[in-house]
């Protein structure tokens, strides 16, 4: 178990979203959103459990705010599998010029790539490509307008970027985001996928000020981890 003193990087965290899957291999889980009412409260369940879909190999281990685990699968790119732990959360971003939330929001163009090659010094970053020049994303397979570079794909229509590998390690995996589903039930490369209604809820609620922190975990890991971790009393398993 994790000492208490490895938790305080989301310590002061005052809005939680909780992801559970039955375990490592599970391609789906149940979405769940918290809250602090008062400093040092208890978390207080808002609205109603979402399915969610994750990577279509599971879930493992991501580099975030939590310490290292040795035990289990590790997050590689291209490996199918959406980063396990607990993140920071970066912008939301979609297709429109503006969206319903108080996260910073970026309207993406069709020259707006995440990159997904391990070699490129702009690894796990959304770049311009008018900006850095269309050499620097070649070869990625992340366009951040999905409707215009894939016959209409409306998956990143509306979205966030879920804070794995901020420090972009090369092959560590890249481009995470929170993104609308391409169909119920449907996994994704390894990001976590849901309903529109679910997504625009999350983002209408979501607040910078607040502190907010994302958690994926399998059933097991989350019971083992949430009285250290001070995440909320484990779920039912999903």
């Amino acid at each position: 178990m994790q000492s208490t003193g490895e938790s305080r990087a989301w310590a002061d965290a005052e809005q939680l979203i909780v992801v559970v899957t039955a375990d490592w291999d599970a391609p789906s889980g149940e979405l769940r959103r918290y809250e602090r009412v008062a400093d040092g409260a208890a978390w207080r369940e808002v609205g109603d459990p979402a399915p969610v879909t994750v990577g279509r190999a599971g879930s493992a281990w991501g580099i975030g705010l939590h310490p290292a685990q040795p035990s289990g699968p590790q997050k590689r790119e291209g490996d199918g599998r959406a980063p396990a732990g607990v993140f920071a959360l970066g912008t939301a971003f979609g297709y429109a010029n503006s969206a319903a939330t108080v996260l910073p929001y970026r309207a993406m163009s069709g020259t707006d790539y995440c990159i997904d090659v391990p070699a490129s010094p702009l690894y796990n970053r959304i770049v311009d490509a008018r900006e850095v020049g269309e050499k620097a994303v070649a070869g990625s397979t992340e366009p951040m307008r999905r409707d215009l570079h894939a016959n209409g794909d409306q998956r990143y229509r509306l979205g966030f970027v879920i804070e794995h590998n901020p420090n972009a390690q090369p092959g560590a995996g890249s481009c995470i985001f929170a993104h609308l589903w391409k169909a119920p039930g449907e996994p994704t490369a390894g990001c976590t996928a849901m309903a529109d209604e679910t997504m625009e809820q999350l983002v209408g609620w979501l607040d910078p000020r607040r502190k907010p922190v994302f958690v994926l975990l399998p059933v097991t890991e989350y019971q083992r981890l949430a009285p250290d971790w001070n995440l909320p009393i484990p779920p039912r398993r999903p």
